[in-house]
């Protein structure tokens, strides 16, 4: 409300990346301030200049990544990471709404749906890759509960270019296979391209071949380079303002 009236000033974006110093020694805060104080300190990262997509893809997706081990090496219990893993999302939710995406320039036909694989609860992956895509000026959807049944309908409704799903837990491969299958059967775009990764997927990333997928990126910037090598983009027309 206080950015519809103009009350609160949204800051400028940054370029710089961080420091990977700096991001490892922020891995372990998830676990020990919440989500406010965890805001101060990303606050802090940025002041200097540093830009929301590699506050995203290189602090907070390490992060949850980290908090991923501490759970598969027995260290924290499922209390302890998924509350962790709320206050990343609370902080990225923050973050998006301060830095909202550019809404001038290009409008680009590319469009794009983002959901983890249904059966998975870890919608924090999801969102990151959404917002990342969003901001390079894609339409962009996320599903962040999805169910099977969902995600077919959405694609047999709506045409979307590029489809992502993150798994963050170990799914059998014939049953990825079989939703793929289903997602090319009902998509409304004929030229459906289908991206999966997550924590799976870069173990073993002949997966992607295996369940007939067009391809994965280890992060959510490589994504989109993948992405918009595999969709062509031609532009349809300019933004008001623009």
């Amino acid at each position: 409300m206080a950015h519809t009236h103009g009350v609160a000033r949204v800051p400028l974006e940054g370029s710089l990346p961080v420091d990977p110093a700096e991001a490892a020694q922020f891995a372990s805060l998830p676990l020990q301030l919440e989500a406010d104080e965890l805001l101060i300190v990303v606050e802090g990262i940025l002041s200097r200049g540093v830009s929301v997509d590699s506050v995203f893809v290189d602090l907070l997706a390490p992060a949850a990544r980290r908090l991923g081990q501490h759970w598969e090496d027995d260290d924290c219990d499922f209390l302890d990471v998924t509350m962790g893993l709320w206050r990343l999302q609370e902080v990225m939710r923050e973050i998006t709404l301060r830095f909202p995406p550019p809404r001038n320039g290009p409008v680009l036909s590319r469009s794009a749906l983002f959901a983890p694989a249904p059966g998975d609860s870890h919608s924090l992956g999801a969102l990151m890759v959404e917002e990342v895509f969003a901001r390079a000026g894609w339409q962009t959807e996320v599903l962040p509960e999805c169910k099977r049944k969902e995600l077919l309908q959405t694609l047999a409704d709506r045409t979307f270019d590029v489809v992502g799903l993150t798994l963050s837990c170990d799914c059998p491969n014939a049953s990825l296979a079989d939703l793929i299958a289903a997602m090319r059967s009902v998509s409304k775009s004929p030229d459906l391209k289908i991206l999966i990764g997550g924590r799976m997927v870069n173990a073993r990333p002949e997966v992607v071949d295996e369940v007939g997928a067009d391809g994965s990126a280890t992060d959510a910037c490589g994504a989109l380079v993948l992405a918009e090598r595999l969709v062509a983009a031609p532009l349809l027309s300019n933004r008001p303002g623009a």
